[in-house]
């Protein structure tokens, strides 16, 4: 059985930069093992399965290299972008994907890729034990986000200092670790963030659109903006505009086709 399968990076212009995500489309549902291990396979961050509806939509799933999880923006991102770019589905009507956070959706405008996800702003809690000491500053603000923990320290420094191996992120107890500071001065950029997730098989994330369902709420009330230009710090990097409203986050972010090819399954 021949599967296949494209690779676009996510919340980017060019190519080896932003998120990567496979994205498979399969005419009907593949057992969840097989899915998983093909995630594996692939090692990105996310994988994308795809499975057309008879209503005209898609079902939609995504598997780190070692869980399922339940939203993935930038995999979204990408399956949308796979979708337009391959003739499947029109990039000027609005494409819809059912999926384990309900039913999200996705729009072209000006050359940009447009999601629609649930809000999730951040519920503030207690302090994990060495959350301090890894982040070498006291934060301002620590919580709980969709995402796991959510964390807001001065200036974008700290966030770009950070080690992503340090074995106190999976003693955090969460899936993940979203950190996220002011935009240094004068670039136009609102907020920067990073976000870790070993728990999930994902010791960096390199851009993380589910983060930013946190991200844009929390720093849309701070600063008194409904649109915000944020960037994502890792080695890969990556830019989103971000819009919240309604107990929504709409995030526009543009993608790149990498690779496309075949999987050879039993």
């Amino acid at each position: 059985m021949e599967l296949p399968v494209v690779v676009v990076d996510a919340f980017t212009d060019a190519p080896f930069a932003g998120n990567p995500a496979a994205v498979c489309l399969t005419e009907r549902p593949l057992p969840d093992a097989l899915m998983q291990r093909i995630a594996a396979e692939m090692r990105h961050s996310e994988t994308a399965f795809l499975v057309p509806r008879d209503d005209g939509d898609w079902s939609l799933r995504w598997f780190t290299p070692s869980a399922e999880v339940d939203l993935c923006g930038h995999a979204t991102l990408a399956a949308a972008h796979a979708l337009w770019e391959g003739g499947m589905h029109p990039a000027c009507m609005l494409t819809r994907f059912h999926t384990r956070s309900g039913t999200l959706s996705a729009r072209g405008a000006h050359g940009m890729v447009w999601i629609d996800l649930p809000a999730s702003p951040p519920v503030p809690a207690e302090s994990p034990d060495g959350l301090a000491a890894w982040l070498g500053t006291a934060p301002r603000l620590v919580a709980h986000s969709q995402t796991g923990w959510f964390v807001v320290v001065d200036d974008a420094d700290a966030v770009r200092a950070l080690d992503p191996d340090d074995p106190r992120i999976a003693n955090a107890g969460r899936q993940g670790v979203v950190v996220t500071a002011p935009g240094d001065p004068g670039t136009g950029v609102h907020a920067v963030s990073r976000y870790f997730a070993p728990n999930v098989g994902v010791p960096e994330d390199p851009v993380t659109g589910s983060a930013h369902c946190a991200i844009g709420p929390y720093w849309s009330s701070v600063l008194g903006v409904d649109e915000l230009v944020c960037e994502q710090v890792s080695p890969r990097g990556g830019r989103l505009v971000v819009r919240t409203g309604d107990g929504r986050v709409e995030i526009g972010g543009r993608a790149v086709t990498v690779l496309r090819g075949e999987l050879l399954l039993p």
